[in-house]
């Protein structure tokens, strides 16, 4: 495992699987895995012809395109770090990360993106596009290249194990978003665990719905199937549609998905309403990066016709670290986010010690996969990596068999639909609203999200304020799936009996708030 790094599995993939599809979008285009290779190592080229070296980071930001495939793995193939953004972000969002990443250069499609590029400017660092107008390449790059360079090869460049390849950040519950280093070595680890748990083969084939800013999206999805052989469908749109989505999966004689509850949702919801004719054939379906309830579990497999495996997965681990089996390997349980993938996996105590069947504690892992640190927060690392084991934050249980089950979160983060969202930050944006005096935003259960935002304000004195100039000022400075959907302005908050306030009292206390049956209705 010490040797292997994702480029040299794409590679390998590549060389075996040449002629076979690897990327399409409907109606636009069809790319075989070799001339995926090419696109690759041509952008690969250009970048350190235009003077990208290794392990500077490239801060990426695009809709879920070829392009934006081409340009992740192009500068990985350079050695350097790719570092993907969501582009709803605001201004504010895109200058912290770009700035806590150090980015050396920001590359978008040819449409940009006004945001990013402002936070860009401000930072002064350098906006480049990549667009690929002909599918024979090569992708048009705007940046320029050295005078001294020779932008003919890449077949000099050596990828190692250790190095950085990806950076991405997950939110922390008590201080800001922690940077999140990922090796070569870790990516490779992941998409083996993941082809392996869900056999993928060359003869597989996925659409892609879920953001590829993201490791579920980009690991399970993306690069799993790439270094399977396999074939990977972007929309048409960038994005995720519901109505175009099973004409896809046909078109793309798809074999299996997956996605975040809240897709699932959606899918069920419209095949209630509007159901195909006709739905495809799938080997399964799959589910993560929230919790899937039972009931919608039972839906799914039902209404689609395939096992429905549920799994279990973080940043810090680059994707998965449990999933239930295929059938061919036993049953899987509804309720339960499977057996350990290709790493060591225990629920322990606050001491360290080894929870039993049954009994709660903290889910811990180690693997390769693992991240080696959060970059530049000793604190965190402290933290999360005591008794040699990484930290999740996450409390579970391990049934008789071996199978994981989540009971709750250490950690404060609000999870909507697999977006992880610290309540921190929200809070910030709050408080910095100059007729705010308090503020405190806490997780709600939603049917379509799993959980939603809302918050609870005490305004300074003398000040008027509504709730929908509250919910505006959210809008404009946090990026539309952080704002809260619900605000609640109150003159006090409940707090502990020594004075603290604590996320799950308030949430608790708004709640019955706003469940109470009003007067004379």
């Amino acid at each position: 495992m010490e040797g292997i790094a994702l480029t040299g599995l794409l590679a390998k993939a590549a060389g075996e699987f040449h002629s076979r599809r690897a990327l399409s979008v409907p109606g636009k285009l069809e790319i075989t895995h070799a001339r995926l290779r090419d696109l690759i190592d041509s952008a690969a080229a250009y970048l350190v012809s235009s003077g990208v070296r290794p392990a500077d980071v490239v801060a990426l930001t695009f809709p879920n395109t070829v392009e934006f495939v081409i340009m992740f793995l192009a500068v990985i193939r350079a050695r350097a770090v790719a570092a993907p953004l969501n582009s709803a972000y605001t201004q504010e969002e895109f200058e912290f990360y770009l700035s806590d990443s150090e980015s050396k250069v920001l590359i978008t499609n040819s449409e940009g993106n006004a945001a990013a590029e402002a936070a860009a400017a401000k930072l002064q660092i350098p906006h480049a596009t990549a667009a690929l107008p002909d599918p024979a390449g090569p992708v048009q790059i705007s940046l320029p290249r050295r005078p001294d360079s020779i932008a003919d090869s890449v077949s000099a460049i050596i990828n190692e194990p250790a190095d950085v390849a990806l950076f991405l950040h997950t939110s922390g519950t008590t201080s800001r978003p922690k940077g999140v280093p990922l090796t070569q070595l870790n990516l490779a680890a992941s998409v083996n665990n993941i082809r392996s748990v869900y056999r993928l083969t060359e003869t597989d084939s996925t659409v892609i719905v879920l953001p590829l800013f993201h490791v579920h999206g980009l690991l399970a999805g993306l690069l799993s199937s790439l270094a399977s052989g396999a074939a990977v469908t972007l929309p048409a749109s960038g994005r995720f549609s519901a109505s175009t989505f099973w004409s896809d999966m046909r078109a793309s004689a798809a074999t299996w998905y997956t996605a975040v509850p809240t897709i699932h949702q959606i899918l069920l919801d419209r095949h209630s309403t509007r159901p195909e004719p006709d739905y495809p054939k799938l080997r399964f379906i799959r589910s993560c990066s929230a919790s899937l309830a039972p009931s919608i579990l039972s839906r799914l497999e039902e209404a689609f016709g395939a096992p429905v495996l549920e799994a279990y997965a973080m940043t810090e681990a680059s994707h998965l670290m449990s999933s239930n089996p295929l059938p061919e390997d036993g049953p899987h349980k509804p309720g339960s986010v499977g057996r350990p993938v290709g790493q060591e996996m225990a629920v322990l105590d606050e001491k360290g010690a080894r929870q039993p069947a049954h009994v709660p504690g903290e889910v811990c892992i180690r693997g390769s996969n693992v991240t080696k640190g959060y970059k530049n927060n000793p604190e965190a690392n402290e933290s999360a990596f005591k008794f040699e084991w990484f930290h999740t934050g996450d409390v579970g249980f391990m049934d008789s068999d071996g199978f994981l089950h989540l009971v709750g979160r250490i950690k404060e983060l609000i999870n909507r639909g697999g977006e992880k969202i610290s309540p921190i930050e929200v809070d910030a944006v709050l408080l910095s609203h100059p007729d705010v005096a308090q503020a405190v935003a806490f997780g709600v259960p939603d049917d379509k999200y799993g959980e939603e935002i809302n918050c609870a304000v005490i305004l300074r004195e003398g000040a008027k304020l509504e709730e929908e100039e509250v919910s505006r000022y959210c809008r404009k400075n946090l990026a539309a799936f952080k704002a809260p959907k619900k605000v609640f302005i109150t003159d006090s908050l409940p707090k502990t009996a020594t004075g603290k306030i604590q996320r799950r009292i308030v949430a608790e206390h708004f709640l019955a708030l706003a469940e109470a049956p009003k007067v004379g209705a």
